[in-house]
């Protein structure tokens, strides 16, 4: 499978990366708008594949996509310290309406695997986008709370001591500050978190779930304070879907996509679990939530809602 990233700054380049070391794909394709430093980017990724799963990796133009069956959108600016992923929005879809077109004209039918933020309204800008061209709905995915999903099974699997393996806890809605950490739905086994963690001696009482909650929610900020932006997180969850295209794997994985309806909320991207395979977004599947996540979920998306309705692209 032909791969091409655009945008090749930290999470680009990552992406790439964690790509090659999983030998996800035969041929990547980095796009930058700093040519020098696309080139500089797949010198430095392809020195590591003699000692991985070797593949090839190039520098090249949008023209240079063709053949591609996914193309990673990881271009625009980087949030600033302090900055919310919604203030990224006007700077970042301008830069996409240039870039979208060119490369739907470059690459037949692709899949796009969105990774600039604000993630969910930049999913469902690059989805009408797309969609002007033929593009159907089911091929723009946004990486959405894969992440944050990870991070909810890292520090949930570190309060119960067990490996975050074996830890199913998803993150819903935004990617960002309205997220909808999805309690009633976690489980270690066949188990409640709540009943694995008193099993091993660990209670989870609701202050371990404040501080879960508010770690989970404010994690990217506490990076981005430390050195500037989040990247091997992000890429690898990128490498993770986009072996899940290649491989037809089915994979149950909560990403975004312009959703014709959540919690009375029409026509809005946001992330769900999701079935991903060779074309796509396969199935949606819909959570059991109980009041308070319904409403928390509800909330999630009329945010998402009118942020999208303020952008002309």
């Amino acid at each position: 499978m032909k791969i091409g990233i655009v945008g090749v700054g930290q999470v680009g380049a990552t992406a790439a990366y964690a790509m090659m070391m999983r030998g996800v794909g035969s041929e990547i394709v980095l796009v930058d708008r700093n040519a020098d430093l696309a080139v500089a980017q797949a010198r430095d990724v392809l020195d590591a594949a003699a000692l991985a799963d070797p593949l090839r990796v190039r520098a090249g133009e949008l023209a240079n996509l063709d053949g591609a069956r996914v193309v990673v959108l990881a271009a625009g600016a980087n949030q600033r310290p302090g900055e919310s992923r919604l203030d990224l929005l006007s700077r970042n879809a301008e830069i996409f309406a240039e870039i979208v077109p060119a490369v739907v004209a470059a690459v037949a039918d692709p899949i796009f695997l969105v990774a600039t933020n604000p993630l969910d309204v930049m999913t469902q800008i690059v989805t009408v986008l797309a969609g002007r061209n033929g593009v159907a709905p089911h091929r723009v995915i946004g990486s959405g709370t894969i992440l944050d999903s990870a991070r909810f099974r890292t520090l949930l699997a570190a309060h119960i001591g067990i490996n975050p393996a074996y830890i199913d806890a998803r993150v819903l809605g935004e990617h960002g500050d309205s997220q909808v950490l999805h309690w009633s739905g976690a489980v270690a086994g066949n188990l409640t978190v709540a009943e694995a963690a008193r099993q091993m001696g660990r209670e989870l009482t609701e202050s371990d779930r404040s501080r879960i909650d508010t770690a989970v929610r404010r994690a990217a900020y506490a990076i981005i304070q430390g050195k500037g932006a989040t990247w091997f997180g992000i890429g690898a969850a990128l490498a993770q879907m986009a072996q899940a295209i290649e491989g037809d794997e089915r994979a149950l994985i909560t990403c975004s996509m312009l959703t014709e309806e959540c919690q009375g909320v029409r026509d809005v991207a946001l992330s769900l679990p999701r079935v991903l395979g060779a074309g796509g977004i396969v199935k949606t599947l819909t959570p059991k939530l109980d009041a308070r996540e319904s409403d928390a979920l509800r909330r999630s998306a009329e945010t998402l809602k009118e942020a999208a309705e303020g952008v002309r692209f």
